[in-house]
């Protein structure tokens, strides 16, 4: 197994936890990335010709901070291979479907044989067993059943799609690394690995919990706009402004509320904050208010208030506004601007250590470093190496 080092600036406090990625697409990269981050020692393992959906790989930060080796898992020496990285490493992640890693040779049995305390992270959409466990699936359809995307959007138009950020990262790769990391906790005191199921089914409805309390309390409706969160109060939600673009309001509170009122020069409906019968009216006039300036009009407006409004930027305006950038909460490495390492760490801080990961560029560092020979294989090591 591997042994602790002393933290250096910008490694992150996961230094001397080793990973192995089977690489996939999604939620597993994801996962992968935020351990690597964290400063974890983590190894992809490349299929030769990539991926189905992947992007250039130039270009792929979910690929940041790790190392790459190409593996054909299907050739006669593929999975040996792989299970010379399991014998050496702390956390392995794969993303198949059930089944697909036996039957490649590199399942949990298989590895847990080679390294018993050893956990093995599996991210998958349905998760390992149950009646639709076999069957194709992408966010979309995960967060459908878990009655999450129903939340989402107006009322009277179909449910908003949220990116794949809800189901694949939000309730899959966050959740993955909560387990694996949890069960490295555990490994590490009894010297027992274990399996993590980690579903996007799963951890998508967990995310709703304080929501299904509020419905079994009555309230909250099981409706779309129909509630405090979802849009359908009036000073929570956005609101366009005159030149197209939007302002978010999330003037809960009642101090919150007075303040927001009194800066749109509304102060004459402070009663309607619990009316709802006079929700419709408060809409109506917050609407036209906001329609009478710009966005960066309105911006200025609410600046230094505690009126909880703030614009809607786009991705590419994000890093520049200035608490995000006096945080440093985006970074740029190798000519791309991406979000910077996140949480943050007073004693062992992380930071963007290298760009994404070429596939096969990492074969003989890797080889070296975790002491695999084997690993280097003429055909598959990529140039730049």
């Amino acid at each position: 197994m591997t042994t602790a080092k002393t933290p250096e600036p910008g490694q992150g406090p996961l230094l001397g936890v080793r990973v192995v990625e089977l690489a996939g697409i999604g939620p597993g990269p994801f996962a992968a990335m935020l351990l690597a981050d964290l400063g974890a020692d983590v190894v992809r393992v490349d299929r030769p010709g990539g991926p189905g959906l992947a992007i250039d790989p130039a270009h792929d930060v979910t690929n940041r901070n790790k190392r790459s080796v190409v593996v054909d898992l299907k050739a006669p020496d593929g999975p040996a291979r792989v299970l010379d990285l399991a014998e050496r490493a702390d956390i392995l992640i794969e993303g198949y479907r059930p089944g697909v890693a036996e039957r490649l040779g590199v399942g949990p049995e298989a590895c847990h044989a080679r390294n018993p305390r050893l956990v093995y992270g599996r991210m998958t959409g349905w998760g390992q067993y149950g009646p639709l466990a076999d069957r194709a699936g992408h966010d979309v359809a995960y967060i459908a059943l878990t009655g999450t995307l129903g939340m989402i959007g107006r009322p009277d138009e179909p449910p908003a799609v949220p990116a794949n950020l809800l189901g694949d990262y939000a309730g899959g790769s966050l959740y993955l690394v909560v387990g694996v990391l949890a069960a490295l906790h555990h490994a590490r005191a009894t010297g027992a690995g274990q399996v993590v199921d980690a579903a996007i089914v799963d951890g998508t409805a967990h995310l709703s919990a304080m929501i299904h309390g509020m419905l079994a309390a009555g309230g909250w409706q099981d409706r779309r706009g129909a509630n405090l969160l979802d849009g359908g109060c009036p000073y929570y939600g956005t609101y366009e402004t005159a030149d197209g673009r939007y302002m978010a309001v999330g003037a809960l509170e009642p101090q919150f509320y007075e303040e927001f009122l009194r800066l749109l020069d509304l102060d004459d409906l402070a009663a309607a904050r619990k009316d709802w019968a006079r929700w419709g009216e408060l809409r109506d006039r917050v609407a036209a208010r906001f329609k009478s300036r710009t966005r960066d009009e309105w911006t200025a407006v609410f600046e230094g208030s505690d009126a909880c409004v703030a614009p809607v930027l786009s991705l590419r305006e994000a890093p520049h506004h200035p608490h995000l950038a006096a945080r440093g909460t985006f970074t740029d490495h190798g000519g791309i601007t991406q979000p910077a390492p996140a949480p943050r760490f007073s004693a062992t801080p992380t930071a963007v250590r290298s760009g994404p990961a070429l596939p096969g560029t990492g074969t003989e560092t890797v080889a070296r470093d975790w002491g695999i020979p084997g690993l280097v294989n003429d055909d598959l090591v990529q140039d730049g190496d």
